[in-house]
């Protein structure tokens, strides 16, 4: 009689049963062990070596940096802090101001767009939307149309829109009935995810022309909005998914309690997408933080942010200085790294559940 039992006891295995066989139900053979954390360990080293090799050169003498490559401190070369000096010490005042730029604009535009993407993508989760391709059509037409006169007559730009707004609103209940053509949440999703798409230079001219209008150029502010809008589609598209995977049996009986939407919304939903939330938040994060092109535009001295510094260097009479470059990556990831470990475990949860969802 064969023997059907999955596992055989250690005892009564050979050596290459022992190597090539699992000593239990839900752990790896030996020999699949090695070749797994193998693979992994070299993935990892490949991974990790342009962040090694960045911090490592950040403590490296110019002609340490030229003559190389050099890799281990102390053993190919003599580590030296003079680029740090130079950063942090000489040039502290400019590398402050930018650094606590880029942390108050990342945190604010994250946390905005977190908040308004995650309440947009909920309504579209919970309620099918139905407008009318001709009233979305004439409000795009009377914006533009506001903006030109505005533009071409040099009226107050507050006045031109209100009297816009106005127009809308009555041609609207008068044309109304003769759009017939209508639009789902699928089509606004879509159209929301597409602004995304859009190449920011393509824009950046007309945002400027808007924001020395009114004052935002070279602002905390100005900055802030302008990163909210530009990542406020991903966290919209990344949050609807996680919305759209929670039960909603449990909204309906809290609705039976009497529970209003706003606090269906934050008190039972939000806590339920926290490994969501927390994905999508580090993501919008790194996005504001690495923002460059904006920051171009829209900042001059005030408000400039950390990617700004690097390009400053970059532009500099000696050259590239790579040394000191390295030192301002070092700085700029610090944070990120923090924030990511601080939600490795939501994250972890996020990833799983999208994987199980798939």
């Amino acid at each position: 009689m064969s023997d059907t039992s999955p596992l055989r006891p250690l005892a009564d295995r050979s050596l290459m049963q022992r190597l090539f066989e699992p000593p239990a139900v839900g752990k790896m053979a030996p020999a699949t062990a090695v070749f797994v954390y193998t693979i992994l360990a070299v993935w990892t080293a490949f991974v990790i070596f342009p962040l090694y090799w960045v911090f490592i050169t950040s403590f490296k003498l110019p002609q340490s940096v030229s003559e190389g490559p050099f890799y281990l401190p102390f053993v190919d070369f003599q580590p030296s802090l003079h680029a740090w000096n130079d950063l942090i010490i000489k040039d502290w005042e400019d590398t402050l101001r930018a650094f606590v730029n880029s942390m108050v604009i990342a945190i604010g535009a994250t946390a905005f767009a977190v908040m308004v993407g995650s309440m947009a993508a909920y309504g579209l989760a919970r309620i099918q939307y139905r407008p009318k391709f001709g009233s979305i059509m004439l409000f795009v037409l009377l914006l533009v149309g506001g903006v030109v006169v505005a533009v071409m007559t040099g009226l107050d730009w507050r006045i031109v829109l209100a009297t816009a707004f106005a127009l809308f609103l009555l041609l609207l209940r008068a044309l109304s009935r003769f759009f017939l053509r209508t639009l789902g949440n699928g089509d606004i999703l879509f159209w929301m995810i597409s602004q995304r798409i859009l190449p920011a230079i393509v824009v950046i001219i007309p945002v400027y022309m808007m924001f020395q209008s009114i004052g935002l150029v070279d602002t905390h502010l100005g900055l802030i909005l302008a990163y909210s809008v530009t990542n406020l589609p991903i966290v919209v598209w990344l949050m609807h998914d996680f919305f759209a995977g929670i039960p909603q049996e449990l909204e309906e009986s809290a609705q039976l309690d009497g529970a209003s939407r706003l606090y269906i919304f934050w008190d039972i939903v939000l806590p339920l997408t926290r490994p969501g939330l927390a994905a999508t938040t580090l993501l919008t994060m790194i996005l504001c933080w690495n923002e460059y092109l904006l920051a171009v535009f829209l900042s001059t001295s005030n408000a400039q942010t950390m990617p700004i510094l690097v390009a400053a260097m970059n532009a500099g009479d000696r050259g590239i200085l790579w040394w000191t470059m390295c030192v301002v990556i070092v700085v700029m990831i610090v944070p990120v790294v923090l924030m990511a470990v601080l939600l490795q475990r939501f994250i972890a949860k996020g990833v799983l559940t999208g994987a199980v969802k798939g």
